[in-house]
């Protein structure tokens, strides 16, 4: 398992390469949730989304042998972007596997940063057996997109830095999607806080998966977060069992009402993958109440012309 040691050595080694995010807070959001609320702010990171950190721990921790002829991955967006940076930085090619319905803002981040796209059917089978092929013909490293020691790790760093911002949290909560930035938050986290998954109802594996002890791998998400529609990995369940205090689901109606309170109230437009947090927090505000809690807004990679609020702007 990974080691809040990993987690610390992680830091050290991509600390020139990505931003100390900015913890924020909001008064307003505080005198309605009933709680004191830190927003620790990935939306601003490098490549717009926490990804960041564990795509240039893995790619800077690679040996030259390994990573000479390049690193590939299959992404819906922010961790191919983050790799395609991380690559670009060592100097080296990436090629990014990506489903053919993602997000064109996404898509053109994974290309300025130089990478390789190659599209396919949005599945995960047809985005696994792609990713092979590309492996195969190019002789590239696969950089899995959270099931990974290195990954977790540098996740793990985002709320190693929150912790060091904010004094006495009692609780913690991470959006989950594969589970990598929940891993590495809930390694570094003390045992006194308690650590909270936020996910979407309409893309319920990890709820279910915690629920019943259960690790589910197959599933059809139908939601707006589309950065959560992954199956939780098999280190990351693990450590998701051991360490995590609950699963909170989330409505999409509830997600988009986050994604404005934090635009009209914190004024940070975030991805529906990062509302989440804030949407748990006001559905369960019984269970926070007089808490100092932690939040990571995980990124910030949306299209303005489509955002989900706009028609009540």
């Amino acid at each position: 398992m990974v080691s809040i040691e990993d987690v610390t050595a992680a830091h050290a080694r991509i600390a020139p390469y990505i931003h100390k995010t900015p913890v924020m807070r909001s008064e307003r959001l505080d005198n309605i949730v009933g709680c004191n609320l830190f927003f620790k702010c990935e939306n601003l990171q490098k490549a717009g989304a926490f990804k960041s950190r564990g795509a240039v721990n893995a790619v800077f921790s690679l040996p030259e042998k390994r990573a000479k002829n390049g690193v590939a991955t299959h992404s819906s967006g922010n961790h191919g972007a983050a790799l395609a940076r991380a690559a670009q930085l060592r100097g080296i090619s990436s090629y990014i596997v990506v489903p053919n319905d993602a997000k064109q803002v996404k898509k053109s981040a994974i290309l300025a940063y130089g990478a390789e796209i190659i599209e396919c059917e949005p599945t995960l089978k047809a985005r696994e057996d792609t990713l092979e092929r590309v492996v195969l013909d190019t002789g590239a490293h696969f950089v899995h997109p959270y099931d990974d020691d290195l990954i977790i790790a540098g996740q793990g760093t985002a709320a190693l830095e929150l912790l060091a911002q904010v004094d006495e949290l009692d609780s913690l909560v991470v959006p989950v999607g594969g589970g990598g930035l929940l891993a590495g938050s809930a390694i570094v986290a003390h045992p006194a806080i308690k650590i909270y998954a936020a996910e979407p109802e309409m893309a319920d594996d990890a709820y279910r998966s915690f629920k019943t002890g259960k690790l589910v791998t197959q599933h059809i998400p139908r939601t707006i977060c589309d950065g959560l529609q992954t199956t939780v990995g098999i280190r990351n369940f693990v450590i998701m069992r051991d360490k995590v205090s609950d699963v909170l689901l989330v409505s999409e109606q509830e997600v988009i009402d986050a994604m404005r309170l934090l635009w009209t109230r914190l004024k940070q437009v975030v991805e529906p993958s990062s509302a989440v947090t804030l949407a748990a927090v006001l559905r369960n505000q019984e269970a926070f109440s007089g808490k100092r809690v932690g939040l990571i807004l995980t990124g910030g990679n949306v299209d303005p012309d489509n955002l989900p609020f706009r028609s009540s702007i």
